[in-house]
């Protein structure tokens, strides 16, 4: 069973390596790394983990958490690679067939994210919609989505902000970027069922995205 398992830990030299060794010696082989932020002397990293069947997600927490200042905040059954910052060879395939952008978008913002699903949705005279979605999208009836449009990327709080009821599911955490700036207004949500939450850097790269290929577009 391959597990992404997201830690906080102090961002000092030899803190990974630690971490690696209490992991190795849990039965657990290590397939990628990657460094979501660095903040005030943390560091928040995806470890993308192969554990050898019958031996439960647990122990990943029990031996990451043995090193000292190492916190888990998820862990999840992942199938796919860490395939990081991949971000310019999508924007590059969408200006090469910008007549399917919006759903090449859509399709791959989940793996460049390692989340579950995105849509870009319209919002115009009240009611919003979907102009385009991944594979992997709940499906919901058409409403509205009176936070829009965006000024900036911002965390879906289901409890402050009305969604559709699939969307929250699963503890599924959300966030959104503005796409494009004209009329009606657009943005591209992002659903990551089960956590973890997304970081400042994620939303970040989110609005850098959706910026680049609104532009492409001309959305």
């Amino acid at each position: 069973m391959s597990y992404l398992l997201r830690v906080v830990l102090p961002d000092k030299p030899g803190i990974l390596g630690a971490v690696a060794t209490a992991l190795g010696s849990a039965g657990a082989d290590i397939l990628g790394v990657d460094v979501v932020e660095r903040v005030d002397g943390q560091a928040v990293d995806d470890l993308a983990i192969e554990l050898p069947s019958g031996r439960p997600p647990d122990v990943l927490i029990t031996a990451a958490e043995s090193v000292v200042g190492v916190q888990v905040e998820s862990v999840r059954p992942y199938s796919g690679r860490l395939d990081t910052h991949r971000e310019l060879e999508l924007v590059d395939a969408i200006a090469s067939d910008p007549e399917h952008g919006l759903s090449r978008l859509a399709e791959e913002v989940p793996r460049l994210f390692r989340a579950g699903w995105a849509i870009v949705a319209v919002r115009e005279e009240g009611r919003s919609y979907r102009v385009a979605d991944s594979s992997a999208a709940p499906e919901t009836r058409a409403g509205d989505l009176p936070w829009l449009p965006l000024e900036r990327a911002m965390i879906v709080d289901p409890e402050v902000h009305w969604v559709p009821e699939p969307w929250s599911a699963l503890d599924t955490e959300l966030a959104a970027a503005p796409f494009g700036s004209g009329s009606p207004a657009k943005a591209l949500v992002v659903g990551r069922p089960g956590g973890p939450a997304f970081r400042p850097s994620e939303l970040a790269r989110l609005t850098h995205l959706a910026g680049i290929v609104a532009a492409v577009l001309g959305a």
